[in-house]
């Protein structure tokens, strides 16, 4: 009995002692202590590790202090005693939290299945079209390398950098001032540093001069008004019962050499709406920040207001669904150009709060992950440009970093483009009587882009040579011009005569080119033969090849506007005077018919048919002879002004 009697009081002393320790926690979570919750109930898993509540309490109390990713073992106990869409469904974000995506997508099937609910289906339905769309996610800035600020950081946490006139705000909880018990860390506070861009003056970190940091109190995520004047922050945590329950902005204005004492703004409207997170347009008539509203989506959504007469920021309009989602939509940041930088954990993206572009459209606001080159499967946010879009700051906890959360910076390293130099050589020559061609200094080229505007021009030297540079791939056009000669013009393409850009090895490649130009004397009554100019047996029809040749005439009309000619056509010795005449007259006819059909002025032709009256050979014995007789000559008539 004596036993038995101990063994009773034993088990009483046990169970009031559990059951206070219950009452502990349970009083520690409902005040939002998550980090002393955790400790609190995991000594009461230590003895019943399948104890329901305390699986539950430890679970929502890393869920509550954004550390999902640390719940998964007390959800799936939860599922062990009883399937709910509640423990599938945050088991599905801390699995996701974690980068198991295919676990991840089981869990939250498995809730959306076991609920007839319609808004947890629209939950779970989210979840997995997020899933579905992460592996079509591309490089929003495809060469934009991230890189921790080692020495900047410490093993406390840094975020929310913020560049301003010469220095870098940021939030830190770098010197314990007190312990926040929601996460157990020391409380946050606003700090300085000097700074050229990306560059800081690590040495020279200090809290934010002439500013109220309050103790035991988070205060930070600082964004500065465009002429410096006015600083917003999220002040929060307060354990003081006669202080506001939820996190809140409040301005400070800097007056004398100082800031003044911070002050709730209106823009928060009800002290029971958290609001955080603020960033200003750029021309400061526009405020963004993060808030909980009974209008919202769910979670943090991202909100604007406009400034007001009396300087303060009012008339809060939600961003709509397009931008905010069920999940949590916070740290705004607004670019030059009118895009909405921000984080979410709602839209499509790696695990917890990613960074995401917002872009306007004519149907609205488009959203777009930054990409893996940027994001993790950790938390990263509050992005802030130095240099936009190519230089900057963001925030992340993601593994690698030196304990917290930690500032990275970033930089663009797209790669330098490979330079290709084209030199096209030119000479200038001249066509000799016998057929041999000669040098022709100070004959000037014009050189012509592909839509016909002058890139360059220049006269070749006393050896007949000048130098273009030119484009890779590109066509051109050249006209070389001399008095006393004809004017000539020809196309030229540099398409196919460089290496393909993945061939290049070396930065700066040059590519030497050479091309000749031959013009011909300009002499009045001189003839000039052209060349495979056919006709069929006694026909004047012009044939596909003479076409060809007779455009060749075209150009030289064309080039030369000035110059009147004759066109002649000539037979053999062969067949009556009479016949030879007419048909050479046809001929000739004919090949001026086919000249203005081209858009050259018929006043400037003459068609002269001279039959077998002018014979090179006059005594032609053999075809090759005859052929030789049988021509088409042009000769220059007029030269007008």
């Amino acid at each position: 009995m004596k036993q038995i009697a101990v063994f009773l009081v034993m088990m009483v002393i046990v169970f009031g002692s559990c059951t206070s320790l219950f009452q502990k926690g349970q009083n520690q979570f409902r005040a939002g202590e998550y980090q002393l919750a955790i400790s609190t109930f995991s000594k009461i898993l230590e003895d019943d590790p399948d104890n329901q509540q305390a699986n539950f309490y430890v679970a929502e109390s890393y869920r509550l202090s954004n550390r999902v990713e640390k719940s998964e073992a007390y959800y799936a106990k939860l599922i062990e005693n009883e399937e709910t869409f509640e423990s599938y469904f945050r088991l599905g974000q801390s699995l996701k939290g974690q980068g198991k995506y295919e676990e991840a997508k089981e869990a939250f099937t498995k809730a959306q299945e076991i609920t007839l609910d319609d808004n947890y289906q629209r939950l779970a339905r989210l979840e997995l079209n997020n899933l579905a769309k992460l592996e079509a996610i591309e490089p929003y800035f495809p060469y934009l390398e991230v890189e921790n600020y080692r020495l900047l950081n410490t093993p406390y946490a840094e975020y929310g950098p913020f560049l301003s006139e010469g220095f870098v705000y940021f939030t830190s909880n770098r010197m314990p001032t007190g312990i926040y018990k929601g996460t157990g860390t020391p409380y946050l506070k606003i700090f300085r540093a000097k700074a050229e861009g990306i560059k800081v003056d690590v040495q020279n970190i200090q809290l934010l001069p002439q500013f109220q940091n309050e103790t035991n109190l988070n205060q930070g995520s600082l964004t500065l008004s465009p002429d410096g004047n006015m600083i917003i922050y999220s002040r929060s945590n307060s354990e003081s019962s006669r202080d506001l329950p939820d996190t809140h902005l409040f301005a400070s204005y800097f007056r004398g050499g100082g800031y003044t004492q911070p002050i709730w703004m209106p823009v928060n409207e009800d002290e029971f709406y958290t609001n955080q997170t603020s960033a200003f347009s750029p021309d400061g008539n526009e405020l963004y920040f993060a808030s909980i509203r009974p209008d919202g989506q769910g979670g943090l959504d991202l909100y604007r207001a406009t400034k007001l007469a009396n300087g303060d920021f009012g008339n809060a309009v939600n961003l709509g669904p397009q931008i905010n989602t069920p999940g949590n939509e916070m740290f705004p940041y607004v670019a030059p150009d009118g895009k909405l930088f921000f984080a979410s954990d709602g839209h499509p993206g790696y695990g917890k709060l990613d960074l995401f572009v917002a872009e306007r459209t004519s149907n609205g606001w488009e959203v777009k992950n930054l990409g893996p080159n940027v994001n993790s499967v950790a938390d990263d946010f509050g992005i802030f440009f130095s240099k936009y879009p190519t230089e900057g700051f963001l925030s992340s906890n993601r593994e690698g970093g030196l304990g917290d959360d930690d500032i990275y910076y970033f930089e663009d390293k797209t790669p330098k483009p490979k330079v290709v130099n084209v030199f096209l050589n030119v000479t200038t020559k001249e066509k000799k009587d016998d057929g041999t061609e000669v040098i022709l200094p100070q004959t000037r080229v014009v050189l012509y882009d592909a839509n016909n505007k002058n890139v360059g021009g220049d006269f070749s030297n006393q050896n007949g040579r000048l130098r273009f540079t030119l484009a890779p791939d590109q066509n051109f056009s050249m006209i070389a011009t001399k008095s006393g000669y004809f004017t000539k013009s020809l196309s030229y393409s540099t398409t196919g005569k460089t290496p393909r850009p993945e061939d290049l090895i070396q930065d700066v490649t040059n590519i030497v080119l050479d091309t000749t130009i031959v013009l011909d004397p300009l002499i009045l009554e001189k003839a000039i033969v052209l060349e495979n100019i056919y006709y069929d047996l006694d026909k004047a029809d012009i044939r596909p090849d003479a076409a060809l040749e007779l455009d060749k005439l075209v150009q030289i009309l064309k080039d030369n506007p000035s110059i009147r000619i004759e066109l002649s056509s000539h037979t053999d010795a062969r067949a009556s005077d009479a016949y030879n005449d007419n048909l050479s007259q046809r001929r000739a006819e004919s090949a001026v018919a086919y000249i203005v059909s081209k858009g050259i002025d018929a006043g400037r032709l003459v068609a002269k048919g001279y039959g077998k009256r002018q014979l090179i050979i006059p005594n032609a014995q053999t075809e090759e002879e005859h052929q030789v007789n049988r021509r088409t000559e042009f000769k220059v008539i007029e030269i007008r002004d």
